[in-house]
């Protein structure tokens, strides 16, 4: 079975790019090949093989050629094939078109009647014939953040011009082309060190042919040569004993998806730098200049950067001077717009929010200021209570100034910075630590990966400039759809799901929203509002998404506990989570009762719909004497006995304790179930029975509705 090779040769694609752009083109090919059977179930995916130059997509052992698949033909209706015992011209047409003798058809038998049939062998194709079809296709419809035209005239878009293509079955080239470019055997070495062309004799011979030619197609093989490049560079600075790289994921990542082959060097800088803040000399080095900080063995920031280079090294030094002369610069710009922005204090700066725009429609950010301010100070007075104090003070300060640092100089120049600023300008102008805390932190969470604001005024903060932002675009009718959110909605409301959830925040979101929306009564923002209709149904269901997707792919909640838990309420985040935890420790316990309640409650759900939809309940309230048969009655003894103390557990948020509560329903409801026919004959047994079971699944499904839990049972 023949290696398949296919490399697209690029100019330079963005870093952020390439991943994502390997992992859609390998993803599409290898599914097609599938589909074509050229690839078994059981076959291997794609090895991971790209540069900044190049996407390769290499597969082990595809089939040479489709497997033959033999074909049911349905024809004619018998009626119509034949006249007199002969075949009319319809046999003879379907015949041909089959490609067998009219006399070897057979006929079916369907629900439409009786029908002449032919079996054909479809013969498979060539490996080579399908994948001259079907690799331009793929290559078409690869998709970019952005894209550009390179011919004159042409229709085909790719993020950059397409250089050359390398695709190889074995030792045989597949004739593809696309944008002009003919396939071939001949790759592309390193740009400076191996500028000629690579002859590829076998496609299995791709990875060491180019290691030949100076790049590394392997990017797990570049991320360790990167960081024993950048361990060796920094045990070689003698002037830091003990000196480490800060250690960076997102910048290692980078730096791979910038080189082809790597190497690192360490420069310096001036000591008097470090007067400046860390966060502003690393983001210097990592944001602008793609440096790695280093830090001595205390953890404090060294005057050191190493560079990782495309090169084979830097033996006279001037690839380090010019770093080490372009990062003073920059530092220089750095220390320049600190000292420029000192000279205004960020309470004077509050006015300036006026003529800073916040959003088209939703006015300054001095208006959104006040916003935040009105909301975090009823949030903190809803959240004060003996055990947690809110620091309102702060809270009311931070909020008025956590947006002035988009006014500063080094903000301007450093955009990676706002907040971060504000935060050191308020250290240092002498606010409170509360204060500069709060405005410091207040974007965060930025991912899920990030962590949330470290103080609770910083939560408040953060939640109240987040919502903030979601209720206005959503007034305006501008939701997240589909993939597009171009206001990055979805990211902010899953920061404010991570903060309720890691402060343990007793809020609901329904009130939250409700208040600041209230935050834009009688502004122009207002009039432009078009979506107030559905306003709270959009929030509710919007943070229900974001809940979801926290519980199952942040906590690795079952799918089904996660629906059974949100079934039973999602606008308390804090207690949705509660809830979650709850469910999975006391199921796993209980794993035989809990699959059975829940087969029960299902039955309970889908009982009382048909019976609603059949007009055969009327909603009459339970009667005790109504109540018959022993299995009727113990059902009903023991749901009585168990219901307060469930309500009473779940005011107390001891989940646990009210689940496992529930979990003794488990016998008597497998006894009901099995000796009393709810729908009975008489009416007035009929509507009892419905009118026990419809208040056992509201009293036992506020903490989680058991009827969307699978069970392995029927």
């Amino acid at each position: 079975m023949p290696d398949f090779l296919l490399e697209l040769g690029l100019e330079e694609i963005p870093a952020r790019m390439v991943v994502a752009a390997w992992h859609e083109f390998a993803s599409n090919v290898y599914l097609a090949l599938k589909q074509e059977q050229l690839l078994d179930t059981t076959s291997a995916p794609p090895l991971a093989y790209f540069t900044p130059r190049r996407i390769t997509v290499f597969l082990k052992g595809l089939n040479s050629v489709q497997p033959d698949i033999e074909e049911q033909l349905t024809g004619p209706a018998t009626k119509i094939a034949y006249k007199d015992g002969k075949p009319t011209p319809a046999a003879e047409a379907f015949a041909k078109k089959a490609g067998v003798p009219v006399d070897t058809l057979q006929t079916i038998t369907n629900s439409k009647g009786e029908y002449l049939s032919a079996k054909v062998l479809k013969k498979g194709r060539s490996a080579v014939d399908v994948l001259t079809i079907l690799l331009p296709i793929e290559i078409s419809v690869l998709s970019w953040p952005k894209s550009m035209y390179w011919r004159a005239g042409k229709p085909e878009r790719f993020v950059r011009p397409l250089r050359w293509m390398v695709a190889l079955l074995d030792d045989k080239v597949v004739p593809i082309e696309f944008a002009g470019i003919k396939a071939s055997n001949e790759s592309r070495g390193h740009r400076v060190f191996s500028p000629s062309p690579v002859k590829i004799v076998k496609a299995s011979d791709y990875k060491q042919a180019l290691e030949k030619a100076h790049v590394l197609v392997d990017p797990a093989e570049r991320t360790e040569r990167i960081r024993k490049a950048l361990d060796a560079a920094t045990r070689a600075i003698s002037s830091t004993p003990g000196a480490r790289w800060r250690e960076d994921e997102s910048l290692v990542s980078t730096v791979v998806n910038l080189t082809e082959w790597p190497s690192v060097i360490a420069g310096n800088f001036e000591k008097e730098y470090l007067t400046l803040p860390e966060e502003v000399l690393v983001t210097v080095m990592r944001d602008h200049q793609k440096y790695f900080a280093v830090e001595d063995k205390s953890g404090k920031l060294a005057p050191h950067f190493l560079a990782v280079l495309n090169t084979d090294g830097d033996g006279n030094g001037l690839i380090q001077h010019g770093n080490e002369r372009v990062l003073r610069a920059r530092f220089n710009d750095a220390r320049f717009f600190w000292e420029t922005d000192q000279k205004t204090k960020l309470a004077d700066r509050v006015e300036m929010l006026k003529s800073v725009t916040f959003q088209k429609d939703l006015g300054s950010y001095w208006e959104k200021a006040r916003r935040i301010s009105h909301l975090a100070t009823i949030g903190g007075a809803d959240l004060d209570r003996p055990d947690r104090k809110v620091k309102r003070n702060a809270l009311y300060q931070a909020a008025w100034l956590c947006k002035t640092d988009l006014t500063t100089e080094l903000v301007k120049e450093f955009t990676e910075l706002q907040g971060i600023v504000g935060g050191l300008y308020a250290r240092a102008q002498g606010h409170e630590e509360d204060i500069a805390t709060a405005v410091y932190d207040h974007y965060k969470p930025e991912s899920m990966e990030d962590t949330v604001p470290r103080t609770l005024e910083g939560a408040l903060l953060s939640l109240s400039d987040k919502a903030d932002t979601i209720a206005g675009m959503f007034a305006l009718g501008l939701k997240p759809s589909g993939s597009k959110d171009p206001f990055a909605l979805r990211r902010a409301a899953n920061g404010m799901v991570k903060i309720i959830a890691e402060h343990h925040l007793p809020l609901d979101i329904a009130l939250i929203f409700h208040v600041a929306l209230a935050g834009y009564k009688n502004s122009e923002a207002e009039k432009k509002f078009t979506n107030l209709a559905n306003y709270i149904t959009d929030i509710h269901d919007f943070f229900r998404e974001r809940l979801e997707f926290y519980l199952k792919e942040v906590k690795k909640h079952p799918y089904d506990e996660v629906n059974a838990v949100l079934a039973a309420g999602s606008d308390r985040i804090s207690d949705a989570i509660a809830r979650a935890e709850a469910l999975g420790k006391v199921r796993k316990e209980h794993k035989v009762d809990f699959d059975s309640i829940s087969i029960a409650f299902k039955r309970i759900k889908n009982i009382l719909k048909q019976a609603h939809e059949a007009g055969k309940w009327n909603g009459a309230p339970l009667d005790p004497n109504l109540i018959q048969e022993p299995s009727e009655k113990q059902l009903y003894e023991l749901a009585d006995d168990i219901a307060p103390n469930v309500a009473r557990l779940r005011k107390e948020r001891d989940y646990q304790g009210a689940l496992r509560e529930i979990a003794r329903l488990r016998s008597v409801l497998d006894a009901f179930f099995e000796k009393v026919m709810v729908m009975a004959e008489d009416e007035a047994l009929r509507n009892n029975r419905l009118a026990m079971l419809h208040g056992i699944s509201l009293d036992f499904t506020t903490i989680a509705d058991f009827s969307e839990i699978v069970t392995e049972k029927k």
